[in-house]
């Protein structure tokens, strides 16, 4: 156990991270850019929280690899089909009610805690953002930390 006696006020620094998706369940390694973000923040031990302000993505944590984000795919597409009747999709022309659904099984958000200026995730693990809508966009997510330097 690691304990950190606190003087002063916790410090939070909010940033945001910008980039492009395909769509239909792709998914974006956000991992560097958070790592940098807490660096950047000067920090020492805290937490840092990746949120995504919107409604047909979602942010999770899993092995970034072919493979898995292929099956990541795939279990959405057998859970929650596309091809499916959204009662969304009755009165919105964009046709992506299985987006909003996705996105609300997996959440908008993930915590972080880190020590020592580094992100406390497993060996496999990375920070994702997954693209549940049926067109490319332009993302947004907010990483706020939340520490002591």
């Amino acid at each position: 156990m690691t304990a950190v006696t606190v003087t002063g006020t916790a410090t939070v620094v909010t940033d945001r991270i910008y980039f492009h998706t395909k769509g239909n369940a792709d998914m974006v390694n956000l991992t560097a850019d958070v790592r940098r973000i807490v660096k950047e923040t000067g920090l020492s031990s805290g937490a840092v929280t990746v949120f995504f302000p919107g409604a047909t993505g979602a942010v999770t944590t899993l092995e970034f690899e072919p493979g898995v984000v292929q099956d990541f795919a795939n279990l959405f597409d057998r859970i929650i089909s596309p091809t499916e009747h959204y009662e969304h999709n009755v009165t919105h022309p964009d046709v992506n009610g299985h987006a909003h659904v996705r996105a609300g099984l997996l959440g908008p958000s993930l915590v972080v805690p880190f020590e020592e200026g580094e992100l406390c995730l497993g060996r496999w693990q990375e920070i994702c953002f997954v693209c549940f809508d049926n067109r490319p966009r332009e993302r947004t997510v907010v990483v706020q930390a939340l520490g002591v330097r």
